[in-house]
């Protein structure tokens, strides 16, 4: 038999196809580049995830002879190697006149709550300045250049402050008649919509911008498309945008992270339990802030919550700006969920809630809860004791408008 299929031609060059891909594999195995599979008849094609900062031959020629800011931190990073962005510019003769830092600063270093400052970038010598924590307004600046260059690695829920970050740069330079480029990166939870979304003004803030769903299932370009397209800037400006696509991706693809985006999301797991976790910030409760494990582990100082025990606030350069620091919790350890097949869900604030003893103390910061939520409609629910399957029928509606919505702005093949 194995003669026989040695000397068919299509088989060889299947066998061929196969070893060759088994090769490419190996040799990936060992780096932070992510693949996907594409069949094509009898064969199976791997082809790299490529973020549109990977793709230089698509953005360098439209900077050149051109004045440019970049935003950017950590995560703006170039290939396998994990070069910084701002080297590969500088190493191609961009002529790079500053950068902008979101929330956690330029190189990622900064702690929550901290201030972001303008300041120059030790590696570069570059002027760095901030659009983060009420800097919106950096006109001046903005009219220096030609083209802002933008690339950061989002997570995929509405209270992580990068796309509202994003918002300011487009609105600035909407303003000042400047383009846009946003080097798009896929997004690790994109394969959800998910969350009430956002109310009125009332609840607008960095942690809530924006009227979309809190798990929204858009990348950073598509959600710069959908500003632009739905006229969110002041004054329905709209800036000159250019998206550059990730290739070889799409939203039913789990992608992990190769940079850590700031210094309280450490993982894939991390990242995937997020956007549950996040509205306990606006409660008593402990998401393990300042721990090894935050946003794996989530507790109170009171036994009634579990038997696993962890203390916030020890944690070298996580300890700042932490509620509770030093007292014992407990709680749930949720290091062992499956980061790829979890979902958005209320269970745990709801379970939570109804263990809490004295339940007065449970939504300890409810103005910010509700900003979280994009609504004080959650918070009510919660008190009222109703389930996660009833609190999501009665956000159906505007869910299903958001969908509709987002729709229109895809670069990618959906999850649905």
């Amino acid at each position: 038999m194995i003669q026989t299929m040695s000397t068919t031609p299509k088989f060889k060059i299947t066998a061929l196809l196969i070893i060759l891909e088994f090769i490419l594999l190996s040799c990936q195995s060992g780096n932070s580049t992510q693949t996907t599979s594409v069949s094509t008849d009898s064969t199976t094609q791997t082809l790299e995830i490529l973020p549109g900062a990977d793709q230089l031959d698509e953005y360098l020629p439209l900077l050149k002879d051109k004045k440019v800011g970049l935003m950017g931190n950590q995560t703006t990073i170039v290939g396998d190697q994990k070069e910084h962005l701002v080297d590969i510019l500088l190493d191609n003769n961009v002529d790079l006149h500053f950068a902008f830092a979101p929330e956690h600063g330029f190189r990622g270093d900064i702690e929550r709550g901290e201030k972001v400052g303008n300041e120059t970038d030790k590696k570069t010598g570059l002027p760095l300045y901030t659009l983060y924590g009420g800097n919106a307004k950096q006109d001046s600046i903005i009219q220096s250049i030609d083209v802002m260059l933008f690339d950061l690695q989002d997570v995929g829920a509405r209270f992580y402050t990068y796309m509202t970050s994003m918002h300011h740069v487009m609105d600035l330079c909407a303003k000042h008649g400047k383009q846009v480029i946003v080097l798009d990166r896929p997004n690790p939870n994109g394969d959800q919509v998910d969350g009430p979304v956002r109310k009125d003004d009332k609840f607008k803030a960095d942690i809530s911008f924006h009227k979309v769903a809190i798990m929204h299932g858009l990348t950073m370009g598509e959600m710069a498309q959908m500003i632009n397209g739905e006229r969110w800037l002041e004054e329905g400006r709209q800036c000159s945008l250019t998206v550059i696509p990730v290739k070889n991706y799409d939203h039913t693809m789990m992608y992990e992270l190769p940079i850590i985006p700031s210094p309280s999301l450490p993982n894939h797991l991390a990242v995937r339990l997020y956007g549950s976790l996040c509205l306990f910030e606006g409660t008593a409760i402990s998401e393990g802030r300042g721990t090894d494990w935050p946003f794996q582990v989530i507790g109170y100082p009171d036994p009634v919550f579990g038997d696993f025990k962890f203390t916030p606030g020890e944690k070298s350069g996580m300890a700042k700006h932490v509620e509770g620091k030093g007292v014992v919790n407990y709680g749930l350890d949720l290091r062992s969920v499956d980061a790829n097949k979890h979902k958005f869900t209320l269970k745990y604030v709801i379970d939570f809630y109804n263990k809490m003893p004295d339940k007065s103390k449970f939504f300890s910061r409810a103005e910010f809860f509700d900003k979280l939520a994009g609504t004080d409609e959650l918070r009510k629910q919660i008190i009222a004791g109703k389930t996660e399957e009833q609190i999501k029928e009665s956000w159906k509606p505007e869910l299903d408008a958001y969908k509709t919505m987002r729709k229109k702005y895809l670069l990618y093949t959906d999850f649905e």
